[in-house]
């Protein structure tokens, strides 16, 4: 017996053992592909797309070089075949059941097992399970998948109706949105089996499903109810164990719903970043028969509770997160799919974009609806972390039909999704859409398309159908209420209109697209801040991934076509003249872009964060990229950071020391995320670029728990005899045990500083640590290394100060770059 076993482990194949349930990833086959018409397969990687199979067998040039994206255009217009033969034993068919389950299909897939038609896909998003044991047979087996052209699909079903929808035929498609191009991605609309592939050998019961509903949670105790959906197929006596606590039950022949209280004494609370702990205590739920475990499911749980808050007040209605009882300013970006190809996003880059956001000093995320639901070590990422996660739907930007077949397969998908997703304690709050009310309202939709007004009924009716209707109703059927937070559109209102400052969620885009001033931002303050940004281009090494050298120039057609706003460039040169000296040299140009991006975001950042409680929430756009591109990122695609994430690093300290000026005024505000008071010395100095201090003022303050105060005034009458623009007032917030928070304020915008000559000297310490210097005022001091990741980077120096900045990696050189004499 032991040797026959060896034999069957060595091949790779699953038997029934003991009754126990076995899984085969069908993924590790050997898979091939080729267009429709051709006779030669081509080796192909599940999952995978058919755009990174072509490019591994370098039928294409790389989509992501030059103008190659303009070239692969013509892969979306095919039908491509995939194909597997796989062997199955004569023992694996003795299993009860087998099921063969397909994570993701992108999109419109037939599939063949042995020649015979057995699933029409038509959901990138939806899990697809089919019964195949009457169909396997011992030894060979073929199956064989057909991808349809999505955008095919699309047209023809734009054709049944008698009027145009905003958005094209993707939102006939239900597939990833952005995949159609989008101003910040390419259009690469693929096809694939994008995610794992197995076969299920079932025996006796399988876990479908557990959920867990929290029914108090206090000091001493938290209540809960595991609900465990067993899917029985041979009725009997079985053990059910939620950890160690141990249940006999009698499951029949098919689908069982089991609930079984569980308490736990003087519980941890699951907190967010920078709050506390994200506690997460670990179940394992078991069904056993005759001393063996048949199936498994391991959770980890995260006990806290998490309400929206809407009320009227004297402006007009709150918005904001309450976690355990306690208002929660959120603090974070928004993600888009970290590739344009969403099989090469390991593990490491999903765990990277949360652990740019932990460093970042975030305690939300939010999931954009124009991209895809989140791989699961996003989530449990998020969970380990402290990261809420504000959770789109997937739609964005357009109107979508409302024919009851879209509705149905919508429900299920949302099904799929929710029922995936819903035990993670990071996920906070469900939102049906991404700018798509705001679209119908504000962006001339009726205008543009010529609606009679029959149609712009028969439109809206059909959004509400789906945002109103279908989505919060099925979520209403899968989740208890503590899990149920559904927002149906962000925003709420639109950003042209006054009310979209008063209540509700807001995106704010009169800076970018409306040409604004980054002034702006301190007037334009809403009750939550969902989306707002600027753009800024990423590092020179990302430039020279997709160009070569003597295209590294804002006119070259390679740079231009990683640049998907229309007035991209010309809006971010726009705004540099307002504040910045233009720059000739390329290098120095995309230096100053990073500057101007980092310092309107702080702008942003700050007034939100001083309205609180009015605001209580400020999430830009965008934390990651899909590819290398000149985009609203603080990290690029390769995951180098921009001047912008070092910046939000600093603007979301739990602990922020901000000036703003005013009309007669400067104010000093100090915002504290703490649920304690703070204890401190507030120092202030006004010094000349050299070091020379002109004016300087002292007190002690108390810091109030969890506010936002001004601490200190200034006149600017008291200052109307300084030459401000060769000066920086430098305010100190020096709390016990020698920590520092501060503030540098300048007095006029960068191209008018009177800035001296600095001489900056960097210092390895040791194998982790440099020391940077100066002997003035170094503005915006850029360290670069050859793969080497800093700590702190684009940071202010003063005269003689001494910075020490932690690093990874092996230095063997550093480029320094700073503001003055570009």
């Amino acid at each position: 017996m032991k040797k026959w076993l060896c034999f069957v482990l060595v091949c790779g194949f699953s038997v029934v053992v003991s009754g126990q349930n076995v899984l085969r990833d069908l993924g590790k086959e050997t898979w091939h592909f080729r267009k429709r018409g051709y006779a030669k397969w081509l080796k192909a990687s599940v999952p995978g797309t058919v755009h990174t199979d072509l490019l591994q067998h370098k039928s294409i040039e790389n989509p992501f070089f030059g103008t190659n994206e303009k070239q692969l255009q013509w892969i979306e217009n095919e039908t491509w075949e995939y194909e597997t033969n796989f062997t199955v034993l004569a023992e694996e068919l003795k299993n009860e059941t087998i099921v063969l389950q397909f994570d993701g299909l992108d999109t419109y897939a037939e599939v063949f097992l042995n020649g015979k038609s057995i699933l029409k896909a038509d959901n990138m998003f939806r899990t697809w399970k089919i019964d195949v044991k009457k169909l396997l047979k011992k030894g060979n087996n073929t199956l064989y998948i057909v991808f349809e052209p999505a955008v095919k699909k699309g047209k023809e079903e734009a054709k049944k109706l008698a009027y145009t929808l905003p958005g094209d035929e993707k939102i006939f498609t239900r597939k990833a949105q952005y995949q159609y191009g989008w101003d910040w991605g390419p259009r690469f609309v693929t096809a694939g089996i994008w995610k794992q592939v197995q076969l299920h050998f079932q025996n006796a019961a399988i876990i479908q499903q557990v959920k867990f509903e929290q029914k108090t949670l206090t000091d001493n105790k938290a209540e809960l109810v595991f609900i465990t959906t067993v899917d029985c197929q041979k009725s009997g006596k079985y053990i059910l164990k939620i950890n160690n606590k141990t249940k006999n039950v009698f499951l029949k022949k098919g689908v069982n719903q089991l609930s079984v209280p569980y308490e736990i004494q003087n519980p941890k609370r699951w907190w967010t970043n920078g709050l506390g702990e994200a506690h997460l205590y670990p179940f394992q739920i078991t069904v056993e028969k005759n001393n063996a475990i048949i199936d498994s499911k391991k959770l980890n749980i995260g006990l806290r509770t998490l309400e929206l808050v809407q009320e009227k007040d004297q402006s007009g209605k709150s918005f904001y997160f309450r976690l355990n009882g306690v208002p929660v300013f959120m603090k974070g970006a928004n993600v888009i799919p970290p590739d344009s190809f969403l099989p090469r996003a390991t593990d490491s880059v999903y765990k990277n974009i949360v652990q740019n956001a932990v460093e970042a000093n975030m305690n939300m995320l939010r999931v954009w609806g124009g991209g895809v639901y989140g791989d699961d070590v996003f989530y449990e990422e998020c969970d380990k972390n402290g990261i809420l996660v504000w959770q789109d739907f997937m739609f964005a930007c357009a109107m979508y039909p409302g024919d009851e077949a879209f509705l149905q397969n919508v429900k299920q998908e949302v099904i799929d999704n929710v029922n995936r997703l819903q035990n993670h304690p990071s996920l906070a709050l469900w939102c049906g859409n991404n700018e798509s009310d705001e679209g119908w309202h504000n962006w001339g939709w009726q205008k543009q398309y010529k609606y009679s007004a029959a149609d712009s009924t028969k439109i809206w009716n059909d959004y509400k159908k789906l945002f109103h209707e279908v989505i919060p109703k099925t979520l209403d059927s899968l989740l208890p209420k503590e899990k149920n937070i559904y927002w149906p559109s962000s925003p709420s209102i639109g950003w042209g209109r006054k009310e979209s400052l008063l209540q509700g969620d807001s995106h704010y885009w009169g800076v970018w697209w409306g040409m604004e001033p980054f002034e702006v931002y301190k007037k334009k303050v809403g009750r939550f801040m969902s989306e707002y940004g600027f753009q800024g281009m990423p590092n020179r090494e990302t430039f020279e991934a997709f160009a070569d050298q003597n295209d590294l120039d804002l006119n070259s057609e390679a740079v231009k076509s990683h640049q998907k706003h229309p007035t991209g460039y010309q809006t971010i040169q726009t705004y540099m003249e307002r504040d910045y000296k233009i720059p000739a040299a390329f290098d120095y140009y995309v230096y100053v872009s990073q500057l101007l991006q980092a310092e309107g975001m702080k702008t942003a950042i700050e007034a939100h964060r001083q309205a609180k409680p009015y605001c209580m929430g400020t999430l830009y756009w965008q934390l990651n990229d899909c590819w290398p591109v000149t985009s609203w990122s603080s990290v690029d695609y390769f995951g180098n950071r921009k001047a912008l994430h070092y910046q939000v690093k600093r603007s979301f300290d739990a602990v922020l020391v901000s000036v703003t000026e005013e009309e007669e005024q400067y104010k000093i505000y100090v915002v504290n995320d703490a649920f304690t008071s703070k204890k401190g010395r507030l120092n202030l100095q006004l010094m000349t670029f050299g070091g020379d201090i002109l004016w300087e003022n002292t007190r002690s303050v108390e810091v109030e728990a969890n506010s936002s105060e001004v601490y200190f005034s200034i006149a600017k009458k008291d200052f109307e005899n300084f030459n401000l623009k060769q000066m920086v007032l430098y305010v100190q917030l020096l709390l016990p045990d020698f920590v520092e928070k501060r503030a540098l304020h300048y007095f006029a915008k960068p191209k008018e500083l009177q800035l001296k000559a600095p001489k900056i000297i960097v210092s390895q310490i040791d194998d982790t640590t440099v020391e940077v210097t100066a002997n003035v005022l170094a503005k915006n001091v850029f360290l670069k290394a050859d793969k080497v990741k800093f700590s702190d980077n684009y940071f202010d120096l003063l005269p003689g100060e001494k910075k020490e900045i932690r690093f990874e990696g092996t230095i063997r050189g550093v480029e320094v770059k700073s503001l003055y004499g570009y």
